[in-house]
């Protein structure tokens, strides 16, 4: 049975969200920006060490917070399926300061809204608490979820904001996530994020804890090759 892992990403408006997750795809980038105004989900397959994955990517049009309940979550169509997702890929623009602040405040409420939810599994299942034990004692402190924040346009790197190395240590060290940046309009290191975060999300599920991770594609529509 194939398993489906699904990814949903996060950012602010003109950071590159939908630009990146099309170059995955479809080995695509257009110069024209064309705001995401409503959810759209693609789905394609690879192949991890012979193990075939079905990926649910969320295109998340920019919301103003990450929804707090399930009803926050059907009342408004952009955050379907957002608070279940198994991963999150953040992307902010390494030259917009406020594309990084508007990460941070969705990061930040994802981890709130995760453990508020296990708090109340404690609750209504006693019995869960073993569970979370064992499950705290594998992961550390992230546990629930799994997190890659991208820094999106690096051919501009000229006019970031910030060095990257401080970025990359407050985003590994502080937050424990991933972190990668990467430029959509030069197919450089996209591949590349996907494969961290898939590596994350799978070495994390119950079944599978690879040392080494290696994709291949399969050749559909709307499906993706990966070297």
């Amino acid at each position: 049975m194939v398993e489906t892992l699904s990814i949903a990403v996060i950012g602010a408006p003109g950071v590159g969200k939908t630009s990146i997750i099309r170059q995955f795809i479809y080995n695509d980038f257009s110069e024209v920006y064309t705001p995401t105004r409503t959810r759209y989900v693609y789905r394609p397959s690879v192949i991890l060490n012979g193990h075939m994955y079905d990926l649910k990517i969320l295109d998340v049009p920019p919301i103003s917070s990450f929804p707090a309940n399930t009803s926050q979550e059907w009342m408004d169509l952009r955050c379907r399926g957002v608070r279940n997702a198994n991963a999150y890929i953040l992307v902010y623009d390494i030259c917009c300061v406020e594309s990084f602040e508007y990460v941070k405040m969705i990061r930040q409420q994802i981890m709130e809204h995760r453990y508020r939810l296990c708090f109340a599994l404690l609750w209504s299942f006693p019995w869960f608490v073993a569970v979370c034990r064992l499950a705290c004692l594998r992961e550390g402190s992230n546990n629930e979820v799994t997190i890659l924040v991208v820094g999106s346009k690096r051919d501009l790197q000229r006019q970031r904001f910030t060095p990257r190395r401080a970025v990359s240590v407050l985003v590994k060290k502080t937050w424990k996530c991933g972190y990668v940046e990467c430029s959509a309009k030069y197919n450089w290191h996209v591949v590349l994020l996907f494969k961290e975060l898939l590596g994350i999300a799978v070495a994390r599920g119950p079944r599978h804890n690879h040392a080494s991770i290696r994709l291949q594609g399969a050749l559909q529509r709307n499906r993706c090759s990966i070297m």
